[in-house]
C-alpha cells in the first residue's frame, strides 16, 4: 500500500481500527491470479503475535489455495466520501476522495477440523457483543444436527498477520479552515453515506487530539 507521509498511522490505531470495523477482503494468489472473499472476521494479539481468524464455505476453493500459497492479504476499508472543491476555503483545490483503510498481510492456514465450534463461537461471540443488551447467539442453541452439519459445511482460516499499512486519509493535511468546510458541508448533505463518514472521521479525531 502505498501511504503518504501525512495520512501514516501507528500499528496499534491500525488494528484497532480493523478489528472494530471486523469485515474485509481477503485475497490470496492461485497460480498468479488473484482471488478474493468479503468476510467478518476476528483480530487477537496474544504475546505480540496478532491473528486474524474467518471462515469460509467449504466449497470455496480460498481453503485450498492456501495450502498451495499461503501468503495472503487482508484488507479493511472504512467509510469514505467524495470530496468536491468547492467545500474549501482556500483556492486552486481538486476534487479528491477522503478514506481510511487497513491492509493485513501474513500467512494463512486451515484450522482443525476438531477446533471448529470453538472456532465459530469465538467468531459469533465477538459480534454479538455489539449487540448487548441483547442476550448472546451461542451455537448451543441449534439442535446437534444441525451443528454439526453447519460445521461441515465451513472451513475456519487462521492468518498469523506480519505487516500492518494504514492510510487514512481524512484531511487532515488541509488548513482547518478548510476542514470545517468540508464537515460542514457534509453535515448539511445528510446522507447515509456522508453520515457514516463523519462518525468515522469524529472518532478518528477524538482519539488523536
Amino acid at each position: 500500500m502505498y501511504v503518504p507521509p501525512a495520512f501514516k498511522t501507528d500499528e496499534a490505531t491500525a488494528l484497532a481500527f480493523a478489528a472494530k470495523r471486523g469485515f474485509g477482503t481477503f485475497i490470496a494468489v492461485d497460480d498468479g491470479r488473484p482471488v478474493a472473499a468479503h468476510l467478518p472476521f476476528e483480530v487477537t494479539t496474544v504475546v505480540g503475535v496478532t491473528r486474524a481468524i474467518f471462515h469460509v464455505a467449504r466449497a470455496n476453493p480460498l481453503h485450498q489455495i492456501i495450502g498451495r500459497a499461503p501468503d495472503v492479504l487482508l484488507t479493511v476499508l472504512g467509510a469514505d466520501h467524495y470530496i468536491s472543491p468547492d467545500w474549501y476555503v482556500m483556492e486552486d483545490q481538486v476534487p479528491t476522495w477522503n478514506y481510511a483503510s487497513v491492509h493485513l498481510s501474513g500467512t494463512a492456514k486451515v484450522v482443525d477440523a476438531a477446533g471448529m465450534l470453538a472456532f465459530v463461537d469465538s467468531l459469533s461471540a465477538a459480534f454479538e457483543a455489539r449487540l448487548l443488551p441483547k442476550k448472546p447467539w451461542t451455537s448451543g442453541k441449534m439442535t446437534p444436527a444441525k451443528r454439526e452439519a453447519m460445521l461441515r459445511a465451513i472451513v475456519g482460516i487462521e492468518m498469523t498477520v506480519t505487516k500492518v499499512e494504514a492510510s487514512f486519509k481524512l484531511g487532515q493535511h488541509k488548513q482547518p479552515a478548510d476542514q470545517a468546510g468540508v464537515i460542514a458541508n457534509l453535515e448539511k448533505l445528510g446522507t447515509l453515506p456522508s453520515q457514516d463518514y463523519l462518525e468515522m472521521w469524529k472518532a478518528w479525531r477524538a482519539s488523536n487530539a
